[in-house]
């Protein structure tokens, strides 16, 4: 499985940005909407850290506090596809978001142990 994040880029504190991250190197007969999805950040000089989890069939969200009512993470089984949606942003939102997922779901969904795979990272940067 192989992930690929893109969206990332410039934007000033209290704008908006949407993540993307396209799935591919899955088997045949739609396996996708069984996996969990997931995106992580790092900032500079800080561990990697959970933002935000959906799971397969029934798309039940997760979030941690810090992002918790302005960012919404989604996901279109059909293309294969999970969005990360973030509003409302602030300077320390500025990170490498990765996307990771998994087979399944996991309770410890906030643990980057808990993922197979994860994707080459996109740069977000909220800055004035």
């Amino acid at each position: 499985v192989q992930l690929q994040a893109s969206g990332g880029g410039l934007v000033q504190p209290g704008g908006s940005l949407r993540l993307s991250c396209a799935a591919s190197g899955l088997a045949s007969g739609g396996t996708f909407r069984h996996y969990g999805m997931g995106w992580f950040r790092q900032a500079p000089g800080k561990e990697r850290e959970f933002v935000a989890a959906i799971r397969g069939p029934d798309s039940n969200t997760r979030y941690a506090d810090a992002v918790k009512g302005r960012f919404t993470i989604s996901r279109d089984n059909a293309r294969n596809t999970v969005y990360l949606q973030m509003s409302n942003l602030k300077p320390e939102d500025t990170a490498i978001y990765y996307c990771t997922a998994r087979g399944g779901w996991s309770v410890q969904y906030y643990r980057q142990s808990e993922y197979d795979y994860w994707g080459q990272g996109t740069q977000v940067t909220v800055s004035s």
